[in-house]
């Protein structure tokens, strides 16, 4: 992983853990133990799912840049359904507090999804190669001027 990858993958996983926090002191004051439970439980989910994908797109732009797009999409219709498969095995589950999960999920993927975001914009990431020093004096050598 290069260190800019890892910076991004910091850059989103602080302030997940922070929301998973707050959202595990809120669901311990308003549900008891059920809720700081379902709460750090949808707080994991969420940020280890959006992990997955972040490396996974970071490896993917690296090895085979030209699927990045599709694996982007694919990646996503991953995400939900790894999503979906969770949600329906723990239907109807007394283990936690189902609301204080939903809601620690929500809060967590919506901080993530921020900060990536953030991070992607302070990133000085080009997009365009610039040409290499090798290049420019073989280009000036052949031309005629």
């Amino acid at each position: 992983m290069q260190s800019n990858d890892a910076r991004t993958l910091l850059q989103c996983a602080v302030p997940t853990v922070v929301t998973g926090v707050i959202a595990v002191v809120a669901g311990l004051a308003f549900a008891g133990g059920k809720g700081a439970l379902g709460a750090a439980v949808g707080t994991v989910l969420a940020g280890g799912i959006m992990a997955m994908g972040l490396i996974i797109l970071h490896r993917t732009a690296k090895h085979l840049p030209h699927l990045f797009q599709a694996m982007g999409l694919l990646l996503y219709l991953t995400q939900v359904l790894l999503v979906g498969v969770f949600l329906a095995v723990f239907k109807n589950t007394t283990l936690f507090d189902t609301k204080a999960f939903a809601l620690a999920m929500l809060g967590a993927t919506l901080v993530w999804i921020a900060a990536q975001t953030r991070a992607y914009m302070k990133a000085k990431i080009l997009y365009v190669d610039p040409e290499s020093g090798e290049a420019k004096k073989s280009a000036a050598a052949g031309s005629p001027s």
